[in-house]
């Protein structure tokens, strides 16, 4: 009886493993057919699937031009679907069952009972987008080459704005480094995705005109960005900005047309010009919309179809700018196309769209590029990750661009992303997957990504590598445990890896992250630890002496850099750096890959404190400097007490999440991902000199450290209100507000305790501290809530918003 049992289940298995072979259709000997003779895009479409084809599995596919006499067992189908006669009946009638595809869309379909595939086009990119959905459904591998025998489906986008921004210029982590070959297989990759837009730079923009990385001049090259676009079929967008210092006299006005001029004649094609109305280039609309009108006609002598579209950003909007704004874009201009929603605009969406007529159209120019100071923070952020990855890291964000995209994409036409470089390379490839159907679930689209970039064996394995790293960011560090096996996952896979996976930027960009943040983490816990000892020693200078206990304070301190712990953790990091710096131009290191500062150059900040001992080590120095001993160990005090409130009071540093009870938000991340009208945690010292706490470090940290609660803040933007409360106080007390203002802005902000003053507007970054003794009517019921807004008064409308790092309560 058990010989039987054990036979039928094998034979279960044998039939088990039959079908599931027959499921894929082995393609390795097909031919591709496709009828097409004229259409350029259609033949590139189709040169597209042989050289990806060809690139992963060694194998070239035949092209014929029409039905052979004698087809062969195995067939690809190709072509737009007005043009497919030529072709066997009874495939038509099987498309004919599908829904027929709208603009860009496509039918795909593969006939049971033989390995025939077809992909009809609605239009020619709609071939392109077909084949695309192919390559990314196919396992390949060296002389293998499957495709899933249940493919069916008619796809048509749902935006019909899809792309994204890359840059020629020195501000960005990589792409100044590419050659022409580079932009084409990196467009390539995009259209396979279903983006169907590229906006490109002009040679003048906020930035150097050269790079030592640039392979041409800028002219040149975008001139190439064009000329590829125009092979694959897609929109051509160039971002502009007016960079020229007048746009009213003439001579000036004059100058800045012969530039376009220059510029317009050598794109082999555009279709669209973003015009920000600032950040840069601020005008007001008046003087913008006038000189939009010229600019449109030299457009139009070159590009005679294409449109002007122009954003409300501004460094410092007010309501009568926006006014202007608007009302020029309500009385309706022939060049103009629409609107476009991008980072730093004070407006919400929602209200923008009602601000402006129902057949105007809006792009949105979401930021994937940037992890803090930007658009969309990535929220609950650890400190030590800010300071070390900062704001132009290796980011995939996979569920938070689906929530994002899809929490905004019905107010718009779709997108064209802001990005920086290669760092946001996951986040391109998710948004472009959303914009084409935001209902497919992001899992799916990291699988689309890892099976297609890197192979069908790293399927599951990267796509769900690539969800661990956007986990590892989130909430406190120190008690994330995800950390470990996130680079437990990565390792396994590198360690099976062959030559062609390691040296494959994509898989090299998740490795590094993951060793990155292991190597993050296991500092922290070291750092932090010398830190408590450092402490737990000066807590007993009376007894050992001041200059014993400062001298063993600082050796334990200084063991962070004597004995620093995982080093070879570290040194994978500068290898992978290496490695992507020749494999995707990725500038890693500001020395060694000639990156921008703060563009990109996480690296940099792998060894930067991430404890207080900066800080410290500054304020012994100070501390051995006073004259008595007494002086000395009331210094020492003062240092270790600093953010103690004494008995009966309270203490807050806004940087951390526990701090979070007091904030009365608006609303929460989920209601409100861009921080418009709710509280966000923001980064940066931002006194005079101290800017950002890595650059410090990296200027050695000349002068006097700041603490570490000082590096980040609660910050609200621009007029939303900054409310924060406390209750459970002592009636009959009075009170003393001591506040730390730090922050990357420079506003002016107002306080007021129970709608009562405490400061008129004050501007920030001139000094930290401050101090106000509270009314004691604002405490008398046992609670008071403070209140900021920016500045208006002191500087006018638009100030960048309110910033409060620490907060002590101080009961007399």
């Amino acid at each position: 009886m058990k010989k039987t049992i054990t036979l039928a289940f094998l034979l279960f298995l044998l039939s088990s493993l039959h079908i599931a072979y027959a499921q894929k259709a082995d393609l390795s000997k097909a031919q591709i057919i496709c009828p097409e003779k004229n259409d350029p895009v259609v033949l590139k479409a189709v040169t597209v699937l042989r050289e990806e084809i060809n690139k992963r599995t060694q194998i070239q596919l035949p092209v014929l031009q029409a039905w052979p006499k004698k087809p062969a067992a195995t067939n690809i189908i190709i072509g737009l679907e007005n043009n497919l006669q030529s072709i066997p009946a009874k495939y038509l009638s099987e498309l004919a069952t599908l829904d027929a595809p709208g603009k860009d869309g496509f039918r795909l379909l593969a006939f049971d009972g033989s390995n025939t595939i077809l992909v009809a086009g609605h239009d020619s990119r709609g071939v392109l987008f077909g084949i695309g959905k192919l390559l990314k459904s196919m396992e390949m591998e060296p002389n293998k080459l499957l495709v899933s025998a249940g493919l069916r489906m008619s796809s048509t986008p749902k935006y019909p704005i899809r792309g994204h921004q890359l840059g020629y210029r020195p501000k960005t982590n990589a792409y100044d480094a590419w050659t022409v070959a580079q932009y084409d297989s990196y467009i390539r990759d995009l259209a396979i995705f279903g983006a169907n837009s590229i906006e490109i730079l002009p040679p003048r923009t906020d930035d150097d005109s050269t790079s030592v990385h640039m392979k041409l001049p800028a002219i040149k090259m975008i001139a190439e960005q064009s000329r590829i676009c125009k092979e694959y079929g897609l929109d051509v967008w160039m971002w502009y900005p007016n960079m020229g210092s007048n746009y009213t006299a003439p001579d000036s006005i004059k100058k800045e047309l012969d530039e376009r001029e220059q510029v317009f004649k050598v794109l082999p094609k555009l279709d669209a010009l973003f015009v920000p109305g600032g950040d840069p280039g601020d005008l007001d609309p008046d003087t913008l919309f006038s000189w939009l009108e010229k600019e449109a006609v030299v457009l139009k002598k070159y590009h005679p179809n294409a449109k002007i579209w122009v954003s409300p950003q501004v460094f410092k909007p007010s309501a009568e700018w926006y006014g202007k704004f608007y009302k020029h874009v309500n009385d309706g201009y022939d060049w103009l196309g629409g609107i476009v929603y991008g980072p730093w605009i004070r407006t919400p969406l929602p209200e923008v769209k009602k601000l402006i007529k129902p057949n105007i159209p809006i792009r949105l120019y979401p930021d994937i590029t940037h992890s803090l100071s930007c658009q969309y923070p990535v929220p609950d952020w650890d400190i030590a990750y800010a300071m070390t990855l900062g704001r132009e890291c290796i980011n995939p964000r996979p569920e938070d661009e689906k929530y994002i995209h899809n929490f905004y994409a019905n107010l718009a036409q779709g997108s064209i992303s802001y990005s920086e470089g290669t760092n946001d390379d996951v986040n391109k490839f998710v948004w472009t997957s959303q914009d084409w159907d935001p209902s497919v679930a992001v899992i799916d689209n990291l699988r689309d990504y890892a099976r297609y970039f890197i192979g069908p064996q790293y399927t599951e394995g990267v796509a769900q590598g690539l969800l661990a790293l956007e986990r590892n960011l989130r909430g406190p560090l120190l008690a994330n445990d995800q950390v470990q096996r996130t680079l437990q996952q990565w390792q396994e896979m590198e360690r099976n890896a062959p030559v062609w996976v390691m040296s494959n930027p994509r898989f090299q960009s998740g490795l590094i992250r993951a060793y990155f943040d292991a190597y993050t983490q296991r500092r922290l816990i070291y750092e932090i630890s010398l830190e408590r000892e450092a402490r737990n020693t000066l807590e007993n200078a009376k007894t050992l002496g001041v200059k014993q206990t400062i001298s063993e304070a600082r050796k334990t301190l200084s063991l962070a850099h004597e004995k620093p712990v995982s080093q070879e953790l570290k040194a994978r990091c500068y290898a992978l750096a290496d490695s992507l710096f020749r494999s995707f131009g990725s500038q890693l290191t500001v020395e060694k890959h000639h990156a921008m500062p703060g563009r990109g150059n996480f690296i940099d900040n792998i060894d930067i404190p991430i404890n207080d001992a900066l800080w410290i080590f500054s304020q012994l120095s100070k501390i051995e400097k006073l004259s008595t001993e007494d002086e000395q160990l009331k210094a020492i005090h003062d240092m270790l007490h600093r953010t103690d409130p004494g008995p009966g009071g309270f203490y807050d540093d806004f940087g951390s999440p526990s701090a979070w009870k007091h904030i009365k938000p608006q609303k929460t991340w989920a209601e409100d991902p861009g921080s418009l009208e709710s509280p966000r945690v923001s980064f940066g010292v931002g006194l005079v000199g101290k800017d950002w706490v890595h650059e410090i470090v990296a200027k050695g940290f000349e002068g006097e450290a700041t603490p570490l609660a000082w590096m980040n803040q609660i910050n609200t933007l621009y007029d939303t209100p900054l409310v924060i409360g406390y209750d459970n106080l002592d009636k009959d007390a009075e009170y003393t507000l001591r506040i730390a203002y730090t922050g990357r802005f420079r506003s002016s902000v107002k306080l007021e305790a129970d709608g009562v003053l405490i400061h008129n507007y004050t501007r920030m970054g001139t000094r930290p501290m401050y101090e106000f003794q509270l009314p004691k009517e604002v405490t008398k019921d046992g609670k008071v809530t403070f209140s900021w807004v920016s500045g208006k008064e002191d500087s006018g409308e638009g100030e960048r918003g309110s910033q409060v790092a620490e907060i002590w309560l101080i009961k007399k």
